[in-house]
């Protein structure tokens, strides 16, 4: 038996619960892991309450490290005793053991630790998709980048940093502005206070931005059209703030605009890709150009408050649990 995080019904993070639950001997093309650290990622509150529907009872979460413990049959590449950490399969990360299918697994390397690479499973790779594959940055570019100071933002501070690109990031508060710019963000717009749309317009002398990253949704969706240039890219890549919903008819006159909702699923297959994708992370971690660590640490069995500190705004960067 493991301690694990369950709910059986959808709603605020009182409906999440420490159990004992059963952990099986892995099957063939299964290992077990036993988690080191797990992450908080805001998609498991789209999970808990319900936006993202799931059959109940159910576990939560979806990105965890830790070490191999056993391997079912006809599992080679990954061994009992290695560190491995994942951001793909089943609900049910929340959990100090679980069984998961080999083949999402991702071997870590010597030099970065378990506690640096909890926070770069989901949101270091969704840093890579984003900047390398949904939008392609070259360097040079200036890109407007919303939640500059989240678990995602501050990795992405840094990439675009080693890039070359000149990041606008928008931000809550004067402290997370000043995390974010210590992480290489060349500029802030505290959104309290600015205009986000016009302050992109006076950094950019008039032109505005060829591509805006948005995981905030319904409350910048028009700061994040007004902001780009004729023919500019909308990644809306979350709605924290509720769903957005574009008329074409918008986009033309907002300048011809292109507007993309990627899912990681569709950019990380085949395994081998998913593999390369986390070469070039983990690459820029070890040369130092990328550092992460968790701001936030929660027990397990306080996940409960751990989604409290997340949707309220509190924390900046990364929150993991410990089992």
């Amino acid at each position: 038996m493991v301690k694990a995080i369950r709910f059986h019904e959808t709603g605020g993070p009182e409906v999440l619960k420490l159990e004992d639950v059963e952990v099986a001997e892995p099957a063939p093309g299964q290992a077990r892991v036993r988690h080191s650290f797990i992450a908080v990622n805001f998609i498991d509150i789209y999970f808990r309450t319900g936006r993202y529907p799931l059959a109940l009872p159910n576990g939560l979460g979806s990105d965890a490290v830790g070490v191999v413990e056993a391997v079912g049959p006809g599992v080679t590449d990954i061994r009992p005793g290695d560190r491995v950490g994942y951001l793909l399969g089943p609900q049910g990360a929340y959990a100090q053991a679980r069984v998961m299918p080999a083949d999402v697994l991702i071997p870590l390397p010597e030099g970065i630790s378990d506690r640096t690479a909890a926070t770069l499973m989901m949101k270091g790779m969704t840093a890579q998709y984003l900047f390398r594959q949904v939008y392609p940055l070259k360097g040079g570019e200036t890109i407007l980048y919303h939640a500059a100071a989240g678990g995602v933002g501050l990795i992405a501070c840094q990439w675009a940093r080693a890039l070359g690109v000149t990041m606008i990031g928008t931000v809550s508060s004067d402290e997370k502005a000043a995390l974010a710019r210590a992480n290489g963000c060349a500029h802030t717009i505290v959104t309290s206070r600015e205009n986000i749309a016009q302050r992109v317009r006076e950094i950019t002398e008039g032109r505005g931005v060829p591509v805006v990253y948005d995981s905030v949704g319904k409350d910048t969706l028009m700061d994040s059209l007004d902001s780009l240039q004729p023919r500019g890219t909308l990644v809306s890549n979350g709605t924290s703030s509720g769903s957005v919903v574009v008329d074409s008819q918008l986009l033309a006159a907002k300048g011809s605009l292109w507007m993309t909702r990627p899912a990681m699923v569709h950019y990380i297959h085949p395994r081998a890709h998913m593999l390369e994708m986390a070469r070039e992370l983990f690459d820029h971690v070890l040369a130092g150009r990328i550092v992460s660590e968790p701001q936030q640490s929660f027990a397990l069995a306080d996940a409960a408050q751990a989604h409290h500190a997340l949707e309220s705004r509190k924390t900046t960067g990364s929150t993991v649990l410990i089992p």
